[in-house]
């Protein structure tokens, strides 16, 4: 583990370079979460799952008129929220097919406009560490990140070789450098491809604190962990999740936290944050795109087509080596309606009628189940 995260410490000095890079060509418009005092603050959005079922292909095809795929308009719904904010992660569930060959549930195969689409919309990166990484082999893994790349969104949890497995992601927002790591529980019972036991990174705490000190030794002011963790349909978090968060916000190196944010995906229902040793932790955003939810016992559960988006503030640390702190925290209630095959952000959709006032409420008293409100978690627009 020593070698493998000094590995990673040469490599982020490349990724460092390429992430600057990368992110100038970015359209970003900021002061989405109004202004603050420090110009060098920034703000990080983070969404849930995408999980295009055989449903979400279909509607991509329709929108782009029925030759080829546009998943542009299922997302346009949040894009002012993310587009508007200097740095935005999604989570990449599923790996991506080629020549017309995509699947839905059970083994995924997306198309590969699914990228251009979160491109468009305004995500930077995603999380690609997955239950699901390996649908389709060391082949889906190589798609879809070549379709990230081409679409300039960069990734974060699974790797074409072992070079890329061995570097870290990088993003610049503002003047802050971003490290941006990821890992799933599993992968389905698939075994790892053949002579590549790092094309997907596998949650492991010992592991994931390496990484992410040797992130931090190699010039990362900010290092965010995703975790494709949990128990499917439980809003609450499983105590899996709530040991390895404890875990993980308690490492820290000369008095400073290694990780600054911890996002959850995986469980397909929002569940709480909470913040954990003075560290912010979504437990769970749930999908924030897939088609027809069904729990485990065979019903459709509507609460698999709600999730949420975390906006957070960061600010700089008035010593040099101390840690950008979070000043402002929040969170976005999202619908994707099915028949219209679009995200909603519940809090500009109010007006629509008191069942989306409903489904609003519920999430909101989720995410606040673990006293988030009272450290500060506010519902944004």
């Amino acid at each position: 583990m020593i070698a493998r995260s000094r590995l990673v410490a040469l490599a982020l000095t490349a990724a460092l370079a390429a992430g600057a890079a990368c992110q100038a060509n970015n359209r970003k418009v900021s002061g989405q979460s109004g202004p603050s005092a420090n110009p060098r603050a920034f703000t990080l959005v983070a969404s849930g799952d995408i999980l295009p079922h055989t449903s979400i292909i279909d509607r991509a095809r329709f929108d782009a008129g029925g030759s080829g795929y546009d998943f542009r308009p299922m997302l346009a719904g949040v894009k002012p929220v993310v587009s508007r904010a200097d740095l935005a992660l999604c989570h990449m569930e599923t790996v991506y097919g080629a020549d017309g060959q995509y699947t839905g549930y059970p083994t995924f195969k997306s198309p590969p406009e699914v990228a251009r689409g979160a491109a468009d919309t305004g995500y930077d990166g995603c999380s690609t560490a997955s239950n699901h990484s390996l649908d389709d082999g060391a082949a889906g893994i190589l798609r879809t990140l070549n379709a990230l790349d081409e679409a300039r969104v960069r990734h974060a949890g699974t790797a074409r070789t072992e070079g890329e497995a061995r570097s870290v992601t990088v993003l610049r927002a503002g003047a802050a450098k971003v490290a941006h790591l990821a890992y799933t529980y599993g992968v389905n019972g698939f075994p790892l491809p053949p002579g590549q036991p790092w094309a997907v990174n596998l949650i492991d705490q010992a592991k994931i604190v390496a990484d992410a000190r040797a992130a931090r030794k190699g010039g990362a002011d900010v290092v965010v962990v995703s975790m494709h963790w949990g128990t499917e349909w439980q809003e609450a978090p499983d105590d899996t999740q709530v040991t390895l968060a404890r875990e993980l916000t308690a490492a820290k190196t000369d008095g400073r936290p290694d990780i600054d944010l911890i996002l959850g995906t995986h469980a397909h229902v929002p569940q709480a944050y909470e913040k954990v040793n003075g560290t912010w932790v979504i437990y769970g955003m749930g999908d924030q795109v897939a088609g027809a939810m069904y729990n485990e016992q065979g019903v459709q559960d509507p609460r698999g087509n709600q999730s949420t988006l975390g906006r957070f503030t960061f600010e700089p640390p008035e010593e040099n080596g101390d840690r950008w702190e979070v000043k402002r925290a929040e969170f976005i209630p999202q619908l994707f309606d099915i028949d219209a095959g679009r995200v909603i952000n519940l809090n500009r959709a109010i007006d629509r009628g008191a069942e989306l006032r409903g489904v609003r409420d519920r999430i909101r008293d989720v995410v606040l189940s673990r006293g988030a409100g009272d450290d500060g978690l506010s519902m944004g627009e």
